[in-house]
């Protein structure tokens, strides 16, 4: 059993808004009619992206308080026009503001980082070429890509989400916009909890949406109204204060994430209680208790929470036996190669692993100091610095990745876990 006396006994964790939530909702008002106030939105790299990314596309977007609120005035449709949109690192704002764009008129040219040039877009591509736009994209069918549109038709549409469920939750969101009825037949899910958190921003922005049996939604024009929404605190970027607390043997409660999460990736918490911690659900609140001690020799299908596939593997090596992570090929085309990301990094802290096209296998060890290549991948530097409080000499090559959806992590891990926390090395490895 791992001495825990050093640590607070339990404690209060900090997790700002969900980016999910944030992007979603930043384009929902911005396609809605009215103003609408987005309440506590994460505040980071990724959303000031696609926050500026409306205001490229002509929305007004305002923070009156001090990014508390963020006001966001829609006129009932998509934008008009032409437009340069800057992406930066930003997945979600390559993946579903285009559709938006689309179901406007005018000439819209969206670009990105080298990182983010590199993620497929292809089946959107060829998704709003088939609703009725003209759209040209770089030779391997990424960014840049032009659109050039006088708005969509709608009808029926199979969209295939193998690769990543952003790019149906981008068309089902310009769906009300356009100009008939869109029934969308969908092969190959992954990440299903994201569908669903769509849907459901969707409704209480007033779409008509129906779902049928075998995959098949349906959404009537109509458009949207504005509302005034909460952001909930971000379950993914909670993943890792719950881990956390798991391998030190304390307790933190996340307030505002409860029973009634639109997030999928709440049920991280599933996989914990299989580590042998203790957790509490509430309507308010989500509280996780580490015995210090983890148990392994369980397999896992991480596929529809893969966000926090990384958190577990990183903290896999303190198990009893080893850990494997299945139905996760699909992270290999996010921000890096999550799974050989993953690998690489638990090999050079001296971890057995294993390593396949969908899944991965931690196997029980004794990791040792290394310096943890992030990959300019948020998700990397904040999953294995919190094996580092419990491993000394763990630093990362590029601490400030973590600016793309919480900026203050290693400022509240601190807090947290102020005995144990060491710093990440303030040193980098090349440009940024």
């Amino acid at each position: 059993m791992t001495d825990t006396t050093a640590y607070p006994t339990a404690a209060t964790a900090r997790i700002p808004g969900s980016k999910s939530i944030t992007n979603r909702a930043l384009l929902l008002a911005a396609a809605a009619t009215g103003t609408s106030r987005l309440c506590r939105p994460l505040v980071s790299a990724d959303t000031l992206a696609f926050r500026t990314a409306l205001t490229d596309l002509g929305f007004r977007v305002g923070a009156p308080e001090h990014d508390e609120v963020w006001e966001v005035t829609g006129v009932g449709r998509g934008p008009t026009g032409r437009a340069d949109v800057w992406c930066e690192d930003a997945g979600t704002a390559a993946r579903f503001l285009p559709p938006f764009a689309a179901a406007g008129r005018g000439r819209f040219v969206f670009d990105g980082s080298a990182q983010l040039r590199a993620r497929p877009l292809r089946p959107l591509a060829g998704a709003l070429a088939a609703l009725g736009a003209a759209v040209t994209t770089s030779p391997g069918g990424g960014l840049p890509m032009t659109l050039d549109t006088e708005g969509l038709y709608g009808g029926a549409l199979t969209v295939h989400s193998s690769l990543s469920s952003q790019f149906l939750s981008g068309l089902l969101m310009a769906a009300p916009l356009m100009r008939t009825p869109v029934t969308f037949t969908v092969e190959g899910l992954v990440s299903r909890p994201y569908l669903a958190m769509t849907l459901a921003l969707m409704r209480r922005f007033g779409a008509r949406v129906t779902e049928w049996p075998g995959d098949v939604i349906e959404v009537r024009p109509g458009g949207y109204g504005a509302v005034d929404l909460a952001v909930e605190p971000d379950a993914s970027t909670a993943s890792y204060v719950f881990a956390a607390a798991a391998i030190t043997g304390t307790t933190v409660t996340v307030p505002g994430l409860g029973s009634g999460s639109l997030q999928g990736d709440l049920r991280f918490v599933d996989v914990l209680r299989r580590l042998g911690a203790r957790v509490e659900i509430t309507d308010t609140a989500t509280s996780v208790t580490g015995a210090g001690r983890l148990r392994g020799g369980f397999s896992v299908d991480m596929g529809e929470i893969s966000d926090t596939f990384m958190t577990l593997a990183a903290i896999a090596p303190l198990a009893d036996a080893p850990v494997t992570i299945r139905g996760i090929a699909h992270a290999r085309l996010k921000e890096s190669d999550r799974l050989a990301a993953v690998a690489h990094n638990l090999r050079a802290l001296g971890v057995d692993t294993d390593e396949s096209h969908d899944r991965i296998t931690v196997h029980p060890g004794t990791p040792v100091g290394a310096r943890i290549a992030c990959r300019r991948d948020h998700r990397i530097g904040m999953a294995f610095s919190v094996l580092g409080l419990r491993v000394p000499g763990i630093t990362l090559d590029d601490p400030d990745c973590v600016g793309k959806t919480f900026p203050q992590f290693h400022e509240e891990l601190r807090r947290l876990f102020p005995p144990t926390f060491r710093p990440a090395s303030p040193q980098r490895q090349g440009s940024r």
